[in-house]
């Protein structure tokens, strides 16, 4: 489900995971689970751009490129797989390179843009390294980064 076909109440997170058609219902919950426990401190869970994700709120820092919240990972149930955005892989160009090729031994593929990570089946999933790259950057590391990139 994109961000148009979505029924679920703008700030209703369990409502959108209860609304995923299978069979991505599950890969989209046990994706969320695996990102909610890594979450470091400081970033806000709610229903941003039509799909749950985690931003740094306004309150800490409201001077971003559009007036929205920085948004650091976002899950969506899209038609044909679950796209899992990650905003800190996205940027640190080195990171994402070494991330794509963890991902890629670890799972046998890897089907990413810049920041989307599409997941077709369980078995796209390496739970770990993902845990491992959403607790490696917290909020104060994510900012300072954002700022550079601003900055040039």
């Amino acid at each position: 489900m994109n961000a148009s076909e979505t029924t679920v109440p703008a700030d209703d997170v369990a409502a959108y995971l209860d609304a995923a058609p299978e069979p991505r219902r599950s890969l989209v919950r046990d994706v969320f689970g695996t990102v909610a426990a890594a979450m470091p401190a400081g970033y806000e869970l709610g229903m941003h751009w039509g799909m749950p994700g985690w931003v740094v709120p306004l309150e800490r820092f409201p001077d971003t490129y559009n007036g929205q919240p920085l948004s650091y990972v976002s899950i969506g149930a899209q038609k044909n797989y679950v796209s899992v955005y990650l905003m800190g892989v996205y940027s640190v160009p080195e990171e994402a390179e070494t991330f794509r090729t963890t991902w890629r031994a670890s799972t046998g593929r890897v089907d990413m843009g810049k920041s989307c990570l599409r997941l077709r089946k369980p078995a796209d999933v390496d739970h770990e390294l993902l845990a491992r790259t959403v607790a490696g950057m917290p909020v104060e590391r994510f900012l300072e980064t954002y700022q550079r990139i601003q900055a040039r």
